[in-house]
């Protein structure tokens, strides 16, 4: 919980009026959501161009309300966040006291400046990033959150229609200043009622324990990540784990057709995905018919190969450039967002304008390990790079499953720091599996040996190249 008393920022009469148009705009023609793109475009490259040094130079001159977006550059976390005060529009905000903000878990959705929400990227794509938000940007994100969900019990809303009747359980990293967890914690803030009946549990725990701490909630609600839902799920087929959810919200990985099913199945209700980054918090909901809809009137998303061009619709680009059309504080035009995502060009049946996307994200491997009396011990790999990032502070690895008991822990950092760096990750993650269940596993560490890509060019963080041959006492999980 926050340790400030004060409340995150809020803008009541703002968050209303944005809702409204979310409302609105919902139900637009293509025409009205290009109307509303192009007027935000101009305004965020204007408030660029006047608040920030960087923008400042690389506008100077032009004319901002026919500006092609494709003539500006392409713009990586990585040199952004190095030159962090030539980036930001207010000289207030220094790198040096974010970092230290950001690293006390007390103050987790405590305004920064009694002004802005402030919250970390994992360092997943190598370098973590700090995101600051204002309030407007705020009430652009609760908005497209609160109004393009979908709805998954249309009818339950009659007799609960202030959801005073759900727990929900958020199973996630909540250690650190993450979009997630501040996103969370600012709601139980700002309506003390409805974050009464939200628990966050860590995805660190053993999963016991984790399973436990669910069965004495009793959520009817479940928001987690893909591959932690899939081994939720088997221990709810196994009996350990009995909850009566009604729903599930996945994001933060790519969620594939089996296991979509398969945890809808153990669970026996629907189960709704959405796509948001650290860089924004609601890029795409899905619709009444399960496709996801990107929120064009807030973020332009741009497929591009690896030459930065334009990819064609319903081909996967190698990167994405997101623009940002919210945050006037920390200006994103054009920036990496390193996903790989198809846009299309075809209507959805469901009737909206909203463009067609897929998005393929993470899509690491869920590690397995034999343990006494033929167990089967499975580890979410965002439990693993949790371990790894955050408590490790090691962000540039690989981590392959070479044998039922082998890891390959391996980094592309060279030198004495990074070797005693990486061996205290390795320790770290033994003492981390040990409490899993997995003790005794042989862990080897490597450095200046970078992350090797997989047959798509993409590169997993987390792979496994071998099965313990045991049969799992859990029911098993989709592949």
């Amino acid at each position: 919980m926050p340790g400030s008393t004060a409340l995150p920022p809020f803008d009541a009469w703002r968050s209303c009026a944005l809702a409204a148009d979310v409302a609105a705009a919902s139900l637009a023609d293509e025409a009205g959501l290009d109307t509303r793109r192009r007027a935000r475009l101009t305004a965020l490259l204007a408030a660029a161009a006047r608040d920030s040094p960087l923008y400042r130079r690389l506008l100077r001159g032009r004319e901002l309300s026919t500006l092609s977006l494709q003539s500006l550059p392409v713009m990586h976390k990585t040199q952004l966040m190095a030159r962090f005060a030539d980036w930001v529009a207010d000289p207030d905000l220094r790198l040096a006291a974010l970092r230290a903000f950001v690293a006390d878990p007390a103050r987790i959705a405590a305004p920064f400046l009694g002004r802005y929400t402030v919250w970390e990227s994992s360092g997943s794509s190598g370098e973590p990033g700090v995101f600051v938000q204002d309030s407007a940007a705020m009430a652009t994100y609760d908005a497209l959150e609160g109004l393009r969900r979908p709805s998954l019990r249309p009818f339950q809303g009659w007799w609960d229609p202030w959801g005073m009747q759900a727990r929900t359980a958020f199973v996630g990293a909540i250690g650190g200043h993450f979009a997630s967890i501040v996103s969370i914690e600012r709601l139980r803030c700002l309506n003390p009622l409805l974050g009464a009946r939200m628990l966050a549990v860590s995805l660190l725990l053993p999963m016991p324990e984790l399973v436990a701490r669910l069965n004495a909630w009793g959520p009817t609600s479940l928001a987690t990540y893909p591959s932690a839902a899939v081994l939720l799920a088997a221990e709810q087929r196994a009996g350990r784990l009995r909850v009566g959810l009604n729903e599930v919200w996945l994001g933060g990985e790519t969620v594939t057709p089996s296991m979509r099913r398969f945890v809808a199945d153990a669970f026996d209700c629907p189960v709704a995905s959405s796509y948001g980054a650290s860089e924004f918090l609601s890029l795409a909901s899905e619709c009444r018919l399960g496709q996801l809809h990107l929120n064009s009137d807030w973020a332009i998303l741009e497929s591009v190969d690896e030459r930065g061009a334009a990819v064609p619709p319903g081909v996967a680009g190698a990167t994405t450039l997101l623009t940002n059309l919210a945050n006037h504080v920390q200006p994103l035009i054009r920036y990496d967002l390193g996903d790989r995502v198809t846009l299309h060009a075809t209507a959805c049946a469901c009737g909206s304008h909203l463009p067609l996307i897929e998005v393929e994200g993470r899509s690491d491997d869920t590690l397995c390990f034999s343990a006494a009396k033929d167990r089967l011990v499975q580890v979410s790999p965002l439990a693993l790079s949790t371990v790894l990032e955050d408590e490790a502070g090691l962000f540039d690895f690989q981590l392959v499953q070479q044998g039922p008991r082998d890891l390959l822990l391996r980094s592309g950092l060279q030198g004495g720091t990074a070797r005693d760096t990486l061996l205290r990750a390795g320790r770290m993650l033994a003492a981390f599996l040990a409490e899993q269940g997995a003790p005794g596993l042989r862990i080897r560490c490597r450095c200046g040996e970078p992350a090797q890509p997989g047959r798509t060019g993409k590169i997993k963080r987390i792979v496994t190249l071998s099965r313990p041959a045991v049969a799992p006492c859990h029911a098993q999980a989709p592949t």
